[in-house]
C-alpha cells in the first residue's frame, strides 16, 4: 500500500518530515546570538563606568577632607536621604517632579536638534553651494558659548518651554550635524552612481544609499546628543525658565540643601547613562537589521 502511494506522489518519499523537534534555522539563531553579544559588549563598559564613578566619588571625598561632611555627601548619605530617612518619600517626589520637567525639555530639544541636523546635513551633502555658504556661519555660531547666547535666546523665545528647548536643541545640533555629514559622505560612490545610471534622482540616491550607510553615524550622534540634551535643558532651566532640575540645583546651594544637591546630581547622572544605554541597544538592534553589514551576516 505504501509503495503504491509513493508511486502516485514521488515527492512524498524524498520530502523531509516536519516535526515539532525540527531545529530553527542556524543563520537566524547565530544572528540573534551575535546581536545579544554586541549589546552585552556595549552595556558592560557602562556598568563598569558606573562602578568606577562610585569609587572616584569615595576617593575624592577622602582625598579632600576640607570639603567636610556638611558639604561633601557620601553615597551612603544619599541612599539614606532618598530611601531610608523619614522624609525620603517627600525628597524623592520633589526631585522626580523636577526631573519630569527636565526630561520633557530635553526630549523636545533632542528631537528638534537631531531633526534639524538630519535635514541640514542632507542639504549640505547634496548641494555644495549651500554648504560653502552656511557651514562657516554654523561653525562660527558653535564657537560662541551658550551662556553668552542665553540673553538673546531668552529675549527671542521667552523664559518658558520654548527658550529651554532651543538651548537643548543648540547643544544637540552642532555635534550631530558634523557626525551625520561625515556618515552621509562615506556612502559608497559606486552604489550612488548605479542609482543615477538607472534614472534615480539625487534624493533617491540619498534615500536608498547614503542614509542607510550613515545609520552608524546617526546613532553615534544620537548617543552623544542624549547627555548633551540633558545638559542643555539643565542650563536653560537655570538661566531661563527657573523651573525643573536645573533651577532646583542652583536653589539648593544658597539654602544649604546639600543632600538634595548631591542626590539630584546622582539621579540625573544615572538617568543620562540609562538613556545613553537605551539608544545604544536600539542602535545595535537597528544596525543588525538595516545597517551596512546586515546583508553580510
Amino acid at each position: 500500500m505504501s509503495d503504491r502511494s509513493d508511486e502516485r506522489n514521488p515527492t512524498a518519499a524524498t520530502a523531509p518530515a516536519v516535526t515539532a523537534d525540527t531545529p530553527a534555522r542556524p543563520g537566524a539563531a547565530a544572528g540573534t546570538i551575535d546581536v545579544l553579544r554586541r549589546i552585552g559588549h556595549f552595556l558592560f563598559p557602562l556598568f563598569t563606568s558606573l562602578l568606577l564613578m562610585l569609587a572616584i566619588w569615595y576617593v575624592f571625598l577622602k582625598a579632600f577632607p576640607q570639603v567636610g561632611p556638611r558639604v561633601g555627601k557620601t553615597p551612603s548619605d544619599i541612599w539614606k536621604y532618598l530611601v531610608t530617612s523619614d522624609n525620603a518619600g517627600t525628597a524623592r517626589q520633589a526631585i522626580f517632579d523636577d526631573l519630569q520637567i527636565t526630561l520633557r525639555d530635553a526630549a523636545i530639544g533632542f528631537g528638534l536638534g537631531m531633526g534639524a541636523a538630519l535635514v541640514v546635513a542632507a542639504l549640505f551633502v547634496s548641494f555644495a553651494a549651500v554648504e560653502q555658504t552656511f557651514l562657516p556661519v554654523a561653525m562660527l555660531l558653535r564657537s560662541v558659548p551658550l551662556v553668552a547666547l542665553t540673553p538673546i535666546i531668552v529675549l527671542v523665545f521667552g523664559r518658558g518651554l520654548a527658550g529651554v528647548t532651543v538651548m537643548a536643541a543648540i547643544v544637540v545640533f552642532f555635534p550631530a550635524l558634523v557626525m551625520i555629514m561625515a556618515g552621509l559622505r562615506n556612502a559608497p560612490q559606486h552604489a550612488i552612481d548605479l542609482v543615477t545610471a538607472y534614472g534615480g534622482s539625487r534624493w533617491t540616491g540619498l534615500r536608498m544609499v547614503a542614509v542607510p550607510a550613515a545609520l552608524p553615524s546617526v546613532f553615534a550622534a544620537a548617543r552623544i546628543s542624549v547627555p548633551g540634551a540633558l545638559i542643555g535643558a539643565l542650563l536653560g532651566e537655570w538661566l531661563g525658565s527657573g523651573t525643573g532640575l536645573g533651577a532646583s540645583l542652583i536653589r539648593a546651594i544658597p539654602t544649604f540643601q546639600y543632600n538634595k544637591l548631591w542626590a539630584s546630581i546622582v539621579i540625573v547622572t544615572i538617568v543620562s547613562v540609562i538613556l545613553y544605554a537605551i539608544v545604544g541597544v536600539i542602535e545595535n538592534l537597528v544596525l543588525a537589521r538595516f545597517g551596512p553589514e546586515a546583508g553580510r551576516r
